[in-house]
């Protein structure tokens, strides 16, 4: 996992539950918002990089999010 994907992962994690006697919190991932923060990613990442009246390819898109996310 790259390390925005983990800053995202991380963002995503939600409080669920704390330890009596003590301020150990207990995180669980909430899947919607680490969803959402990907698909934002993702839009901010080609808003960036691309002017709004470009036209890109399928495949130039792809390896855009690829390069990105550190996907093979």
């Amino acid at each position: 996992m790259n390390e925005r994907i983990k800053e995202l992962y991380e963002q995503s994690m939600k409080v669920v539950s704390y330890t009596d006697g003590g301020y150990t919190e207990i995180k669980a991932l909430d899947a919607d918002k680490f969803a959402e923060l990907i698909v934002r990613e993702c839009l901010n990442t080609l808003q960036n990089k691309y002017a709004p009246d470009d036209c890109l390819p399928q495949e130039e898109i792809a390896i855009c999010l690829k390069e990105h996310f550190g996907v093979e």
